[in-house]
């Protein structure tokens, strides 16, 4: 898997850069805001979003090799451009949220995401069905996101 080198080093910075924007408010601000009853504690984040990220990697990897050696180069560009934008927004999100504070803006990136997310998980089951069934939890991730951060917003607007 030649693309795993790449796609690992893509993840990989999305996560260092959207723990930059969140490592000091999680202890901070974020403890302060009001949040809905089904808000996982914090523990669960850095375990789902590693399992997420790995899996990110490992299907995108092995989606682009596949359509590499398929001689669908721009195919494999386009996917490899997808998911360079789905990365951005989740890095963004991070930002938008804990950093900015901007929640609106925040659940629309999340929608955004969500909408990503299932396109990159559709990508990838046209090219391996266990493939994209192995990253279907990435877009309901997303999805959960969407709604816990609208529900925040609407919670904390003052």
């Amino acid at each position: 898997m030649r693309a795993l080198v790449g796609t690992s080093l893509g993840t990989a910075a999305a996560a260092v850069v959207g723990s930059l924007a969140s490592r000091s408010a999680i202890d901070t601000w974020y403890r302060t805001i009001d949040k809905p009853p089904y808000v996982p504690p914090n523990a669960v984040f850095p375990i789902a979003w590693t399992t997420l990220y790995t899996d990110i990697a490992v299907t995108s990897g092995k989606t682009i090799d596949t359509l590499g050696a398929r001689g669908d180069e721009q195919a494999a560009r386009s996917y490899t451009a997808a998911l360079a934008t789905n990365l951005v927004l989740n890095a963004g999100w991070s930002w938008l949220f804990f950093k900015a504070h901007k929640l609106g803006a925040s659940a629309v990136a999340a929608a955004a995401l969500t909408a990503s997310s299932a396109d990159l998980a559709r990508r990838t089951a046209k090219v391996s069905p266990a493939s994209g069934a192995a990253l279907a939890p990435y877009p309901l991730w997303c999805a959960f996101a969407t709604v816990m951060t609208t529900d925040i917003w609407r919670r904390n607007r003052r």
